[in-house]
C-alpha cells in the first residue's frame, strides 16, 4: 500500500485537485509540498496538531515537505471561518510566535539538508511593491470567482474588511513564490482552505504555465459535529505550559466513544492492520481503546516519559476506569487554598496549608508550592495518590 492509498484508509483526505497526479507524486516520494501556519498565538494547538502528523507521514514516505511561517500574512490574518476580524499583532508578536512555532516543530519535522526546510513569508511579502502586485498577481484573480469562495461568506455578513479580502491573494503569492525558488509542486492545509489553495494552484499555471497541486485533509469534527481540540477553557495546546502533559491526555481520553477509532486512524502511527483488530474488540473495550488514543498522541507531543506519567495519573484518578470526580465550588478567590477548603478536600486552611508545604497537592501534574497560586475552572486537584478532583468554577 502506497502513502495516498494510507492517507485515504485513514480517512485523511478530503479534496484533491488531481487525484492520479498527486497519487502517483506522493506514492514515488517526489513531492514537495507545503504546509502554512499563520502565527496567531504563540504556541501550536490541536487543529495544527494534524497538519504536523501529515507532514510527518509524507516526510517518513521520502517527500520533502516545506514548512511556511505566516510572518507576513500573520499581519492580515486568515478571515477563514471567522465571523469577526483578527486581532491586529505586532510585528515584535508576530516574531515571537513564530519563533515558539519553530521549536515545536522540531518535535515532528526532520529538518536539514535534502529534509525539510521551514521558510517565512515575511521575507517576501514585506517588501512586495504594491503596485507591481496589482499588475503580476491582481490581474488573474477575477472579484466574482473570490466573492463565491466559502473562506469569505462568514465574513460577508458582518462585513469583510480589504484588508482581509487580500489574504487570498497572498496565499496564492507564497505557493507562487515557493513554486519558482524551491520547486514546491504540491499545497496541503484543511479543508476549509479550499478555495485559498485552488487560487495559488490557478495562478502558478496562469503565471509560470506548470502542474501544481493541491490536497485537503479533513478537519477533526467530533460526533456532534464540531471541531475537536475545543475545551471550556479554549484551545488544546501543543505548549506544555498552557495545556499540561496530563490534560492533554485526559482530553483525548474523554473524547466520546463514538469519535475514538476516527482519531485513532487520523493522528496516530499505529498500523492499519493492528487498528482493524482494535475495531473489532468487543464493546466493553472502550476505555482500553481510548488510553491507546490518548497515550499515543501524548507521547507524540510530549515524549515517552511524561505520557507513562499522565497514564499512571490517570489510572489512579479514574479507579476502575469511570469518568474524573468533579466538584462545583464557588469562592471569590479562587487560590489553591481556598480551594482546598471548599471543595472539601481540606477541612481548613489551617490543614490546607501544612498539605501545600509538605508536598501533598498538585495542580494538574505539578506540585504546588506557593498556597496562593490560583485555579482555574476545568483543573485537577491531586491530594497524594488517591484523591483527584476536577473543579469546576461557579
Amino acid at each position: 500500500m502506497g502513502i495516498y492509498e494510507e492517507l485515504t484508509d485513514r480517512g485523511l483526505i478530503a479534496q484533491v485537485t488531481d487525484a492520479e497526479e498527486i497519487k502517483g507524486l506522493i506514492n514515488a516520494g517526489s513531492a514537495r509540498f507545503y504546509i502554512g501556519f499563520d502565527p496567531t498565538a504563540d504556541s501550536l494547538h490541536v487543529g495544527h496538531f494534524m497538519a504536523l502528523c501529515l507532514m510527518k507521514r509524507l516526510q517518513m514516505a521520502g517527500n520533502k515537505p516545506v514548512v511556511l511561517l505566516g510572518g507576513g500574512t500573520g499581519y492580515i490574518g486568515d478571515p477563514t471561518g471567522r465571523t469577526d476580524m483578527r486581532s491586529m499583532l505586532t510585528p515584535e508578536v508576530i516574531q515571537h510566535n513564530c519563533d515558539c512555532f519553530k521549536k515545536q516543530m522540531e518535535r515532528f519535522i526532520e529538518f536539514g539538508k535534502d529534509k525539510a526546510i521551514i521558510v517565512n513569508n515575511a521575507d517576501w511579502l514585506l517588501d512586495l511593491n504594491y503596485i507591481e502586485l496589482l499588475r503580476e498577481v491582481g490581474a488573474c484573480f477575477t472579484v466574482n470567482n473570490m466573492l463565491r469562495a466559502e473562506c469569505y461568506k462568514q465574513r460577508m455578513e458582518k462585513g469583510l474588511s480589504f484588508l482581509e479580502f487580500n489574504y487570498m491573494i497572498m496565499q496564492a503569492y507564497d505557493f507562487w513564490y515557493l513554486n519558482e525558488k524551491y520547486g514546491c509542486n504540491m499545497q496541503f492545509g484543511g479543508d476549509d482552505q479550499w478555495s485559498n489553495m485552488l487560487a495559488g494552484t490557478e495562478l502558478i499555471r496562469k503565471k509560470s504555465g506548470k502542474d501544481a497541486y493541491a490536497m485537503t485533509i479533513t478537519l477533526l469534527l467530533n460526533s456532534e459535529g464540531k471541531k475537536m481540540g475545543k475545551t471550556a477553557k479554549g484551545a488544546v495546546w501543543l505548549d506544555e505550559n498552557k495545556t499540561s502533559p496530563y490534560e492533554f491526555y485526559q482530553y483525548w481520553r474523554n473524547v466520546d466513544d463514538a469519535d475514538v477509532m476516527k482519531c485513532i486512524k487520523m493522528l496516530t502511527f499505529i498500523p492499519l492492520g493492528q487498528i482493524r483488530e482494535m475495531e473489532n474488540w468487543e464493546d466493553n473495550r472502550i476505555n482500553e481503546k481510548k488510553e491507546v488514543l490518548a497515550y499515543e498522541l501524548t507521547k507524540l507531543v510530549h515524549g515517552e516519559e511524561k505520557a507513562s506519567k499522565a497514564r499512571d495519573m490517570a489510572r489512579a484518578a479514574f479507579g476502575g476506569g469511570g469518568e474524573l470526580p468533579q466538584k462545583e465550588v464557588s469562592v471569590e478567590n479562587p487560590t489553591i487554598i481556598n480551594v482546598l477548603v471548599a471543595a472539601g478536600v481540606c477541612a481548613s486552611n489551617g490543614e490546607a496549608r501544612r498539605l501545600i508545604q509538605q508536598g501533598g497537592v498538585s495542580l494538574n501534574d505539578g506540585k504546588v508550592t506557593d498556597i496562593n497560586q490560583p485555579v482555574a475552572d476545568g483543573d485537577v486537584i491531586h491530594k497524594g495518590k488517591k484523591v483527584h478532583l476536577k473543579i469546576n468554577l461557579k
